[in-house]
């Protein structure tokens, strides 16, 4: 049935095949039986593997054992779930917080659990907003409209011309894709300004920018009731899962309507735990944070010196400007010879082919002088 299908996407290049480690996850990693160095990875931080963080699953495990056995409203969850969650809220400086298993699962619950039922909600959509961002507009049913990429002007146009007793921006902080930053100061006045809400996905700023608490810190934003955040562990605190963090209210509301949240089996305790002792970590540990903002200005100030174009990029996701998809898997395949794992990015994930260098504070220099050389030696081809 579905031959035909998976023919046209060989025929564009853009057939995708899994790719399983066989060692931990690092700047190092095994596949196929080889080593690569590898630049793919959202441990920005290179906690994945942090000894501390290993130890504190570990005591979890032997406390609580390892599966929930049911979601949080049926007592899946354990006394260390509510911890995280206080914790979350006070590094968020929010009133309250709540624990998703997945930053998918939280974009899909959230959004459609704070459309109004009656229809008479708007959501404004960043046109690169990331996919989860896209299904949870979705699966609001409510009218969505897609601005310009960090246009505010457009937004603001939106806004005043368009009718609904509630209206929501939506947002990532770091585009995942790209590596920019949204403008958070100005769309936060443009909400002040037009009674509207302001929804945000940081899951790539928490840890990397505002000294780690994210993207309203970078900003000195206060996070006002209508500020909705929307986080993740599984990057940069190298764990698994995700947050909400906002008012008392948007967080009871969501725990008795998102549907990812209400029938979802709650996340393992260790899990949990794990998040704990990376946040334990990002609070008193600045050393990495420096340590990831001076290897990826290195990569930046290399590529540009060599001629790539790294689109705009401000944070350590470092796309490289390719050009067409074949182009993209000629440059992924050299660099992959050369032992570096850094994947070709081609549609639909983003419209315009690239190659996306992901940098993290366990980088050595080592590995961003061979990234180099191997992306000197192709240019000059």
């Amino acid at each position: 049935m579905f031959l035909e299908k998976i023919r046209q996407l060989r025929e564009k290049n853009i057939f995708r095949d899994l790719i399983d480690r066989e060692s931990p996850q690092g700047t190092r990693i095994t596949l196929n039986g080889r080593e690569y160095i590898n630049f793919s990875s959202n441990d920005y931080l290179g906690l994945a593997t942090h000894s501390y963080i290993i130890d504190a699953a570990g005591k979890a495990l032997d406390i609580y054992g390892f599966g929930a056995g049911a979601s949080r409203l049926l007592a899946g969850g354990s006394a260390l779930h509510r911890g995280l969650e206080e914790k979350l809220a006070q590094f968020k400086d929010t009133e309250s917080a709540l624990v998703f298993n997945s930053g998918y699962a939280a974009n899909t619950g959230i959004i459609p659990s704070i459309a109004d039922a009656d229809g008479d909600t708007l959501l404004l959509s960043d046109e690169l907003n990331h996919a989860s961002i896209i299904d949870g507009c979705r699966l609001s049913k409510a009218k969505t409209l897609v601005y310009e990429h960090k246009n505010v002007s457009h937004i603001t146009d939106l806004l005043k011309r368009e009718n609904a007793k509630k209206k929501i921006i939506i947002t990532d902080t770091i585009f995942s894709m790209d590596g920019d930053i949204a403008p958070l100061d100005e769309m936060a006045a443009v909400c002040r300004r037009l009674d509207a809400i302001l929804y945000i996905d940081d899951a790539h700023a928490t840890g990397v920018i505002g000294n780690g608490r994210g993207a309203l810190a970078h900003f000195n934003i206060k996070p006002e009731p209508w500020i909705i955040q929307m986080g993740t562990f599984s990057k940069a605190l190298g764990s698994l899962g995700a947050f909400l963090a906002g008012s008392s209210d948007i967080v009871q509301w969501t725990i008795n309507n998102a549907r990812s949240f209400m029938y979802s089996t709650a996340l393992p305790s260790c899990v949990i735990a794990a998040s704990m002792a990376a946040m334990e970590i990002i609070e008193k540990d600045t050393v990495l944070r420096e340590k990831l903002w001076s290897n990826r200005n290195k990569v930046v100030n290399s590529l540009k010196d060599i001629g790539y174009d790294c689109m705009g990029s401000e944070t350590p996701i470092v796309p490289i400007k390719t050009g067409t998809v074949e182009n993209t898997l000629r440059i992924s395949g050299h660099l992959f010879k050369h032992g570096i794992f850094a994947p070709a990015i081609r549609p639909p994930t983003v419209k315009e082919s690239r190659i996306r260098i992901n940098v993290t504070a366990a980088h050595t220099d080592d590995d961003i002088e061979r990234l180099i050389e191997a992306l000197k030696e192709i240019n000059n081809q």
